[in-house]
């Protein structure tokens, strides 16, 4: 693998909505994109399995199944040849779903990666468990093991991420928190949902988890952008009251962005399609252009 203490940062699309729509979050990355165009960030395209719903399947649970086998494999491919020619990802999703592909590619580069989970779900959710089927209610699952034997064949074998090297921070909704596992009982030792964040110096907490990642190697930055604040960020499907507001997000997550032991970054479930004056997208490109700038100041 190439070495660079400054790597290349390049975006890549991964267009997909697991609810099977064609729009949503399937049209995030191309929003995304028009909001960074400024950044003058190379391009690597878009991924091109979409995920089309429709059938949940009796075995495993999951809708379109086949498809998010198919997503999953060329997610790894795309993120592991990227990281391995010394480039750094920035994957504009699309839904959650994308998650397990990307980090099995992240360790096929780097044999063990971590993960800063920021979202407003645990995504922890099986196939048995999970209220809809979609794939993104249940990428942390997938990524401790707890997911079909098909899917874990495609990550290259689990756990992806092992729980000691997995931070969840920002989770707030009490449906799903009642019905999957409590973090203990995963192994994840690092869980700060909402209210433990609530009066946190939060740009401490960001420093905190980057150098406690970086201890054991590289580490992966996820942004479900609901783990904002409904009327602080209303572009999403999910929307849920008593998020974090933009500026909380932002003291978060730039010391992420920043750490010189990133592997890439994800932002997910953003729907442009509820975005229509483009303040979301606008808003997004602030908050990652904040953690770009300060990468270059380290």
């Amino acid at each position: 693998m190439s070495e660079s203490s400054d790597p290349e940062l390049v975006l890549l699309g991964v267009p997909i909505d697991s609810v099977g729509q064609a729009g949503g979050t399937e049209h995030g990355p191309a929003a995304l994109r028009a909001a960074l165009a400024d950044a003058g960030l190379a391009d690597a395209g878009d991924t091109k399995c979409l995920l089309r719903g429709g059938r949940r399947d009796p075995g495993s649970g999951w809708l379109d199944f086949d498809a998010v086998l198919e997503m999953t494999s060329e997610v790894r491919e795309r993120i592991g040849s990227l990281l391995s020619a010394g480039r750094l990802p920035i994957v504009l999703g699309g839904c959650c779903s994308l998650l397990p592909g990307a980090l099995a590619g992240a360790r096929d580069a780097f044999d063990e990666c971590g993960l800063a989970f920021l979202d407003g779900h645990m995504d922890t959710y099986e196939g048995r468990t999970s209220p809809t089927g979609e794939a993104a209610d249940m990428p942390v699952a997938a990524l401790l093991g707890r997911a079909p034997p098909q899917l874990l064949d495609r990550l290259g074998g689990a756990p992806v991420v092992p729980p000691a090297r997995l931070s969840l921070l920002g989770s707030r909704d009490p449906e799903e928190a009642a019905e999957v596992p409590d973090p203990d009982e995963l192994g994840i030792d690092d869980h700060r949902d909402r209210e433990s964040l609530r009066d946190a110096d939060l740009e401490a907490v960001g420093v905190e988890t980057a150098r406690r990642l970086a201890r054991d190697g590289r580490f992966w930055v996820h942004l479900d952008v609901d783990v904002l604040d409904q009327a602080e960020f209303p572009a999403t499907d999910y929307l849920m009251p008593d998020g974090l507001s933009l500026t909380e997000l932002e003291a978060l997550l730039t010391p992420l962005l920043a750490s010189p032991a990133l592997a890439g970054a994800d932002v997910a479930c953003f729907n442009p399609d509820k975005d229509r004056d483009g303040e979301g997208g606008a808003a997004l490109a602030r908050l990652l252009g904040a953690g770009f700038a300060a990468r270059k100041g380290t």
